[in-house]
Formats: structure tokens, sequence, C-alpha cells
């Protein structure tokens, strides 16, 4: 949305937007509310669905946040708690484009070098779950294709599964 209206703002100098140039408003303001439901209770309950992740990341796989005798936990949630920020954020907007630029990339860089892909593999996966335990079927359509992306960017290259596949 952010985009959308900035490019609408440049290539509308000292003229009237065409409905063609308008037409994300029509898609995008019938949804605004749910997108601002998604977005609180995302906030409200980051601390749960952060646990509730730990808590299963670490009963299956008791060893994933420990790399070379270092414990990453601490870490681990830093950067699941901003992921899950941005992709909230990104459910609101509805700017997946600004998204991807702006955390996506880089932190797919961040988690390439460090060599946790598989660390974001497992979190993303029982994220999704946790998720679906946290928002309505409607809500969670709206979120888990953003959610989709941060696998795909972050995690692995195979499919979650999609809200129409639950």
């Amino acid at each position: 949305m952010l985009n959308k209206l900035d490019t609408l703002t440049l290539s509308t100098d000292g003229r009237y937007a065409t409905d063609v140039e308008l037409q994300f408003f029509y898609t995008y303001l019938p949804t605004l509310y749910l997108r601002i439901r998604i977005y609180q209770k995302i906030q409200a309950a980051e601390k749960e669905i952060i646990q509730q992740v730990l808590k299963t990341l670490t009963a299956t796989a008791p060893t994933l946040l420990w790399q070379n005798d270092v414990d990453l936990t601490a870490k681990w949630q830093r950067d699941t708690v901003r992921v899950l920020r941005y992709a909230a954020l990104a459910v609101l907007t509805d700017d997946l484009e600004l998204f991807q630029e702006r955390l996506l990339l880089w932190f797919s860089t961040i988690m390439e070098a460090f060599g946790v892909r598989r660390n974001c593999k497992a979190t993303y996966s029982i994220m999704q779950a946790v998720i679906k335990r946290h928002l309505t079927p409607q809500e969670a359509a709206l979120f888990l294709p953003v959610w989709q992306l941060c696998y795909e960017a972050l995690g692995a290259s195979s499919q979650l599964d999609t809200p129409a596949g639950s």
C-alpha cells in the first residue's frame, strides 16, 4: 500500500489519478479492518506466540538452537520477533514488495552467512501452526501468504500448507 501510494503520488504529479491508478484502493479498503485486527491480535499475542513456538521447537529438536556449544536462543527470539513484527506490518499495509526489500532480502543473507537456515525452516513450520491457533481462518488467509514468503526466503524452497489446504 505504501509503495502504491508513493507511486501514485509521483505518477500523478499535477493531474488527477485515473480509475485504473486508483484500483488498488478498491481491493485494499474492504480488507482494512480485517488487516488492523490481524495486526492487533499478533501484537497482543506476540510473547505467547514466540513462547509456544520456542517450546515446540526445543521439544522437537533440543539441539537446534545450539551451535558450537553456544546457546542461540536469545538471538533466535530477537530475530523471530523481528520477522513476526515485519510480517504483521506487511499484512497491515498490504505491501509485500516493501517487506521483501526491507527485511527478507537482507535477513536471508544473514541467515545464510550464519548457517542457520535449518533453524528458520523449523521455526517457520511451527510458527504456521501456532499462528493458525491465534487467528480466525479468514485472518489466517491474509497472514499465512506473507508467512509463506518468510519461509521461502529464509527457511526453504518447499511449500508450507496454505490456508486452503488446512
